[in-house]
């Protein structure tokens, strides 16, 4: 796909993902709601997006309040929904939980319509990330340009559908992303960079092009034998635990939106708990493994390597 067939397969599904969106809040609000209780969490200010997290104040918001403030998070795609002072690089997070009832019906067709949404999503994700052809550095500006103000974050990320669990708890969790590589796809990244012969601020044309090739040197002189991962830490992120009686089974879940919890028995509504403040000082690890030494190659890819030479 060219970058022009791109940018229209990226409008189109941007139009059929707000429609459906807003299929689903109208389902949802037909429903009877049974419990909700989310938790709005302090806006990212521009500029402010790499700060180190070190506390997270949380408010808490139940019922009704806590409803209308979740089917705006769902249809919130772009930054005209909210202040301009409000970073578009960092996804806008609400962590809670809708219980709905619902008979068998009505659950059928609700599942039916967060697929949909969810398989936009995706697709989206698709678009920007492997059809456009667009470097990771460039996305930004180049979703900006022909979807000024989109939230990507908010954009791809799925909505979680559950059929009534005993139990919802929150809380937060910090990791990294890790991702083997190959010698191979690196120097092929590097490679692409490089022949597109573009800027990248703060450096000009020149600049980026003599960092690229430094870049590239770095690779071709490690060893075969040596491993490449990208090792990026992931921001501290609220996440929900469910617990299900009959299967004494529980699963985490990542929660940067509520959930949407389905009940076809309304006298049975899942326990759900408080998200506290988040205090990095007050952190503890009940096991952390010690990790493998890495050497870092190229910082700015949070590219590492168990060999310098």
């Amino acid at each position: 796909m060219n970058q022009y067939d791109a940018v229209a397969a990226l409008h189109q599904c941007v139009n059929q993902l707000e429609a459906e969106l807003n299929q689903l809040q109208q389902q949802l609000q037909s429903l009877h709601l049974l419990a909700g209780r989310v938790f709005s969490l302090p806006p990212v200010v521009k500029g402010k997006e790499h700060d180190a997290i070190t506390s997270i104040d949380v408010r808490q918001h139940l019922g009704s309040e806590a409803l209308q403030l979740g089917l705006e998070h769902y249809c919130r795609l772009f930054m005209q929904h909210q202040s301009e002072q409000i970073s578009t690089k960092a996804a806008v997070r609400l962590p809670g939980a809708l219980c709905f009832a619902a008979d068998s019906a009505q659950s059928a067709l609700l599942h039916q319509q967060v697929a949909r949404v969810n398989q936009l999503k995706a697709r989206l994700e698709q678009i920007i990330t492997v059809e456009s052809g667009v470097e990771s550095e460039e996305r930004f500006d180049f979703v900006h340009t022909h979807l000024r103000g989109l939230i990507t974050l908010n954009a791809y990320r799925a909505i979680t559908l559950l059929d009534a669990p005993d139990t919802v708890r929150f809380g937060w969790a910090n990791k990294h992303i890790v991702k083997n590589l190959s010698h191979k796809d690196v120097l092929e990244k590097l490679e692409r960079g490089l022949k597109a012969g573009r800027a990248v601020a703060p450096w000009s044309r020149e600049q980026w092009a003599e960092k690229l090739l430094e870049e590239i040197e770095a690779i071709r002189s490690l060893p075969a034998s040596a491993r490449l991962k990208i090792k990026r830490p992931v921001k501290v992120q609220p996440i929900a635990r469910t617990w299900n009686i009959q299967q004494q089974k529980q699963t985490q879940l990542a929660c940067s939106s509520p959930l949407l919890v389905l009940c076809t028995d309304k006298n049975q509504v899942p326990a759900l708990g408080e998200l506290l403040n988040y205090d990095a000082g007050q952190v503890k690890h009940r096991y952390k493994p010690q990790a493998q030494k890495l050497f870092a190659i190229i910082p700015r890819l949070h590219l590492y390597s168990d060999r310098l030479v």
